[in-house]
């Protein structure tokens, strides 16, 4: 069901996560938001940080406005995006390296590498048992940020298949892995169930496994399948949500964890199997390779494609017109109707810093504007580019 794109042709956005601006340097690790909101450097800082993230995409010119991921700690290559619902929900205790035996053969890198750092260096809680859902908070998270500005804010979260990678179990109420990320999924269907009744009606649903899958081990494996209901029970009875699947090949420390990194043997698993409503696919990065792949469903798309233009692995930031002509490209294979414009991925979890990330972001608005002056289509106004509003104006030499 479209909700903040039903009525805008190539809206603009960002992935998710955007850094923290400095002065924002305090973290939750594990306390429930509430408890964190009593204390009032904490609770001033939080609600100043969401309000500026907010403010620096709508200067941008976006249409659509993340809260920028600000509840997960300031962590090490951003861990807490799987940790934070680990921290709080029951069934998990204590921070243990992931043990050899467990560890995802797609997360194996070799010593004096960064990814090996990283995976090596994130604890994780262990599965002690049931795992039962308690607040996350995204809905009193949602409403903060939605209270700062009158564009839509998209509210994204890790996928419970994900946090499922890291998890050793040491409790005879599973006896496989399949039973923690049904629980998980479980648990976060009620999360987003609060979400969607404090008003927000654009979720995204971050990183399913299904394409890290189906490479692996083809389409119809046995696991794939089970992804996929995973995936549904996680956002069943969001009818009224317009549900956004996030998929891109890693993003800790703006790095990319599989090489193979293929959208054909998922693709018709995302745009048919999975309940949803945007498939989010990243392109810039991988210099726009399979876009063809949409082209026989040009205009028939069940789903509405988002595709990034801008790569949050490079610290180049990208021109306006090489935006356009990233949009003018998918435009050959998906309808203006069903393509959004993004990022590949998020720009925080200790990737760029706030300058970067921000111009990538006017990068966005400026070529899609570009774009839909070609075709006749409303544009978005976009401060940061009007050359009234500059930082600093060179003043004009006097005549002599």
């Amino acid at each position: 069901m479209f909700t903040v794109t039903a009525n805008t042709i190539l809206p603009c956005t960002i992935t998710g996560s955007y850094p923290r601006p400095r002065w924002f340097d305090l973290s939750m690790w594990g306390r429930p938001l509430d408890s964190c909101m009593m204390d009032v450097r904490f609770r001033e800082k939080f609600q100043d940080a969401l309000a500026t993230v907010l403010s620096e995409q709508d200067r941008a010119g976006l249409d659509i406005l993340t809260h920028g991921d600000l509840h997960c700690d300031d962590d090490m290559a951003g861990r807490s995006w799987h940790h934070y619902p680990l921290q709080r929900w029951a069934g998990f205790h204590g921070d243990f390296l992931q043990s050899e035996e467990t560890r995802s053969p797609w997360l194996r890198y070799p010593p004096g590498t960064l990814l090996n750092e990283i995976y090596t260096g994130w604890r994780w809680p262990r599965v002690v048992d049931k795992i039962e859902h308690r607040p996350l908070d995204y809905a009193k998270i949602w409403r903060m940020a939605q209270g700062r500005t009158t564009k839509p804010v998209r509210f994204g979260t890790c996928c419970s298949q994900v946090m499922g990678l890291f998890l050793d179990i040491h409790t005879p109420k599973y006896k496989d892995n399949r039973e923690v990320v049904w629980d998980m999924a479980v648990a976060m269907n009620k999360e987003l169930l609060a979400l969607r009744d404090a008003g927000c009606r654009c979720i995204q649903i971050e990183e399913p496994t299904l394409h890290f899958w189906a490479n692996t081990y083809g389409r119809d494996h046995d696991n794939v399948k089970f992804m996929i209901e995973a995936f549904n029970r996680e956002v069943q009875g969001l009818d009224d949500v317009e549900i956004w699947i996030h998929t891109c090949w890693g993003n800790p420390n703006m790095q990319r964890v599989i090489e193979n990194d293929s959208y054909r043997e998922s693709f018709q698993l995302y745009l048919e199997a999975c309940r949803g409503d945007v498939w989010t696919v990243e392109m810039k990065d991988r210099q726009f390779r399979e876009i063809e792949l949409f082209a026989p469903l040009k205009g028939s798309l069940k789903k509405k494609i988002c595709i990034g233009v801008v790569s949050h692995r490079t610290l180049q930031v990208e021109q306006p017109e090489q935006v356009a002509a990233s949009i003018r490209l998918a435009l050959q294979h998906i309808a203006p109707e069903q393509l959004i414009v993004s990022s590949d991925c998020g720009f925080g979890r200790q990737g760029c810093n706030r300058d970067i990330a921000f111009f990538k972001t006017a990068a966005i608005a400026q070529g899609t504007n570009i774009v839909r002056r070609e075709l006749g289509l409303p544009v978005t106004g976009v401060r940061a580019a009007d050359p009234q509003l500059q930082t600093d104006i060179v003043p004009k030499t006097p005549d002599r």
